[in-house]
C-alpha cells in the first residue's frame, strides 16, 4: 500500500512518535510511505526509517493578522495538494486536528483516495479557536474516516462533527525503546535511593505544579525518594522557581528532554502522570511496557484505558490533589505493593502491542477503500 502521513512537524510529541513508529512499522512490511511536514526538517527530534520518503513543505510559522493567516493556509493547502498529486497516496492520514483540516480542505473534490484525519487529544479538553472548530464541524464529513484513541472523543467527534465514519484507534506501546539523541544520564542508583519519574512537555496540562507540591508533602516521610521530570517546556522556569521556595533543589530534578528515556523508565521505581487532561499518553504505556507500576489522575480519556487500577497501577480522581498524595505515599511507601503492580504492568506491551494498533489501521484502510469503490468514487485521485 501507498501511504502518506501528513502533520505539522515531527518535534517531540505524541503524534509525531506514533507517525515515526507506524511508518517505520509499515515500510518494513514493504509498504510505500512517505511522511509530509508543513515545518522543515531542522526541527525534528524524531528519525524516521531511512526507507520513508521525508517531504518538508517548510510552510509553517505563525501568523500576523487573520489576512495572513488565510493566505498561509492556502499556501499550504496548495502545497499539500501538490505532494499529494506527485506521490499518489492509496491512502493520506493527517494527524491532529489542524492538519485533519488542511487534508480534508486539499482533497475537497478528489475521488479514490482515501482521506482519514486523526484527533490526537481530547477535543473538548484542547479547543480550538471558533474558526477552526467550526471548519472541524464541517470538514470532518469531506474526509473519508477520522480516527480517535478513545471511545469518549469518538462519541464527542459522532456528535460535534459530520464526520461519516469514526474508528477508536489507541496507540502502541512501543517497547523496547529506541534510544536517539539528546542522551541525559539517569542518576547513579546509590544506597537506597529511589525515584518517582514523570515525563512529558512542561506545560500546564501536565500538571507538574500539582505533583511537585503533593511531592512537597511527602518528602520528610519518605527521605529516600527524588522526585525527576523529564522533558522540556514554557513552564521550565515556573516549576524551578517552585522547586527552590519548597526548598527541594536536591530531592526534585528536571534534567530536560532524552532521546534515551527508556533508560530513565529502567531507573525509576514507580511512574506519576498528574495530567489535567490526556488524549492517549505514550508515556505511561510506555513506562508500564518497561515494567513501572503507575499513577495517575483519572482525567477524561487516556489513563484509564491503559492503567487496570489496583492491578497495574492506581488511578484517583482528576484534579485531586489529595488524593495524588495518599497514592503515590501508599506505593512509595509499600516495595512488596510496587513489585506487585510491576509485575503485571508490562501486559501492556500485548495489550496494546504495535502489531494489533498497526491491523487496526490497516483495517480501517481497507474497508474505507472497500466503501469508495463500491460507491464508484475510485477514478480519480488528486
Amino acid at each position: 500500500m501507498n501511504v502518506l502521513i501528513y502533520l505539522h512537524s515531527l518535534q517531540a510529541g505524541g503524534a509525531e512518535r506514533a507517525t515515526a513508529t507506524l511508518s517505520k512499522h509499515w515500510v518494513e512490511k514493504g509498504w510505500q510511505l512517505t511522511v509530509v511536514t508543513l515545518s522543515s526538517a531542522s526541527g525534528d527530534f524524531y528519525q524516521l526509517h531511512p526507507a520513508v520518503q521525508r517531504v518538508a513543505l517548510n510552510v509553517a510559522g505563525e501568523s500576523r493578522s487573520p489576512l495572513a493567516a488565510v493566505g498561509n493556509n492556502l499556501r499550504r493547502i496548495v502545497a499539500l495538494r501538490r505532494v499529494l498529486r506527485e506521490r499518489r497516496p492509496d491512502v493520506a492520514l493527517a494527524m491532529m486536528d489542524t492538519a485533519n483540516i488542511l487534508l480534508a480542505l486539499a482533497t475537497i473534490g478528489s475521488r479514490g483516495l482515501v482521506t482519514i484525519g486523526s484527533e490526537r487529544t481530547h477535543p473538548p479538553q484542547s479547543p480550538l479557536p471558533r474558526p477552526w472548530n467550526a471548519l472541524r464541524s464541517r470538514l470532518y464529513g469531506h474526509l473519508t474516516a477520522v480516527a480517535a484513541l478513545t471511545r469518549e472523543s469518538a462519541a464527542w467527534l459522532r456528535e460535534h462533527t459530520r464526520a461519516q465514519h469514526v474508528a477508536v484507534i489507541p496507540n502502541a506501546a512501543t517497547w523496547p525503546l529506541v534510544a536517539q539523541q539528546p542522551t541525559l544520564t539517569p542518576p547513579c542508583l546509590a544506597g537506597d535511593r529511589s525515584y518517582l519519574l514523570a515525563v512529558g512537555r512542561l506545560v500546564s496540562s501536565k500538571g507538574f505544579d500539582v505533583l511537585i507540591a503533593a511531592f512537597a508533602r511527602l518528602c520528610a516521610d519518605l527521605p529516600s525518594w527524588q522526585l525527576v521530570i523529564l522533558g522540556e517546556g514554557p513552564e521550565r522556569k515556573a516549576l524551578e522557581a517552585q522547586v527552590a521556595v519548597a526548598g527541594l533543589a536536591e530531592r526534585v530534578l528536571l534534567p530536560g528532554r532524552a532521546g534515551n528515556v527508556g533508560d530513565w523508565y529502567a531507573a525509576s521505581s514507580l511512574y506519576v502522570m498528574s495530567s489535567r487532561f490526556e488524549g492517549f499518553p505514550n508515556t505511561l504505556a510506555e513506562a508500564m511496557a518497561c515494567g513501572l507500576p503507575a499513577v495517575s489522575f483519572d482525567c477524561d480519556t487516556g489513563p484509564r484505558d491503559i492503567i487496570r487500577h489496583e492491578v497495574d497501577g492506581l488511578l484517583v480522581p482528576a484534579g485531586d490533589a489529595a488524593a495524588l498524595e495518599a497514592a503515590l505515599r501508599r506505593l512509595m511507601a509499600d516495595p512488596a505493593l510496587r513489585g506487585r503492580f510491576a509485575a503485571r504492568a508490562s501486559e501492556v506491551r500485548e495489550r496494546f502491542s504495535l502489531a494489533s494498533v498497526s491491523a487496526r489501521w490497516e483495517q480501517l484502510f481497507r474497508q474505507m477503500q472497500a466503501a469508495l469503490q463500491s460507491s464508484g468514487n475510485h477514478r480519480r485521485k488528486p
